[in-house]
């Protein structure tokens, strides 16, 4: 039987990993243009298990936004099949994810310098805490975080049509992110020790998006985490919080949060 998880998935500790002697000219690549594909046949297994955690794929991409940090991967990998046993090429824009369906694409911005990408999602990674997505060498060019090794991103899938469908976009207090301006280390100043609130982690069009993520924070020994539903715009939008935080607690919860990759949680006030 073949192996579900492959390159990305399979660090070969002791192996070195790099860039090739002569980088690319990032101006001569094509990005790659959002269409509509099947489901890879391999590396969509879920749930499955790497280096002992438990993870769970999306049922769809469809309005999946995230912050964190972005990481590369080139020569060591160069060649080998990747989770969904297509070749790894560094020197296309593609990339590996945890979660998200094989394939699927995705728009990447480097938060720090504003540089966006198109990458394809057709592999499994990173396995490295605190990491959301591993860049293939020429996405992580484009971006400019090759040199440092990594970068703080935002990931957001892109529909076949071109279409970015973010939850961020919805009316004020459904973001998936803090509020403009309000930053986690602002939410805590505000909250008392003796506090009691919620805090919110995702907010997702579908219902099976939530409960994924909730099984996550649960399998990350995270407690009180519930599904809250609501209408907007005609439509549910399914909201994971973590409940009944006491205000001494709130920042080791954001910093746990931060950890699994989900540095976009905010403080809500019932």
């Amino acid at each position: 039987m073949a192996p579900d998880y492959v390159a990305g998935g399979l660090y070969k500790p002791g192996v070195p990993d790099g860039g090739p002697a002569i980088p690319p000219d990032i101006s001569a690549l094509p990005e790659p243009v959002p269409r509509a594909e099947p489901r890879a046949r391999y590396g969509n297994k879920s749930p499955y298990s790497v280096l002992g955690k438990r993870y769970y794929v999306l049922d769809s991409a469809e309005g999946y936004v995230e912050r964190g940090i972005a990481s590369w991967y080139g020569t060591k990998f160069h060649g080998r099949a990747t989770s969904s046993f297509e070749p790894y090429d560094m020197y296309q824009f593609t990339a590996a994810h945890k979660t998200l369906p094989l394939p699927t694409y995705a728009e990447v911005t480097n938060l720090d310098n504003g540089r966006k990408v198109i990458v394809r999602v057709n592999d499994r990674g990173p396995f490295h805490e605190g990491r959301i997505i591993d860049l293939s060498y020429a996405a992580a060019i484009k971006l400019g975080i090759h040199v440092r090794g990594t970068g703080r991103v935002e990931v957001r899938t892109i529909t076949p049509d071109g279409h970015h469908r973010r939850v961020a976009d919805l009316p004020s207090g459904q973001s998936s992110h803090p509020r403009q301006g309000e930053s986690p280390v602002r939410q805590v100043a505000e909250v008392a020790a003796a506090d009691r609130v919620s805090v919110q982690v995702g907010s997702f069009r579908e219902h099976d998006n939530a409960r994924r993520l909730r099984q996550r924070l649960r399998d990350a020994e995270i407690s009180d985490v519930d599904i809250d539903a609501t209408r907007v715009d005609g439509g549910r939008i399914y909201r994971v919080r973590v409940q009944r935080v006491a205000g001494r607690d709130l920042q080791a919860l954001l910093n746990r949060l931060a950890a699994l990759g989900l540095s976009g949680a905010r403080v809500v006030r019932e």
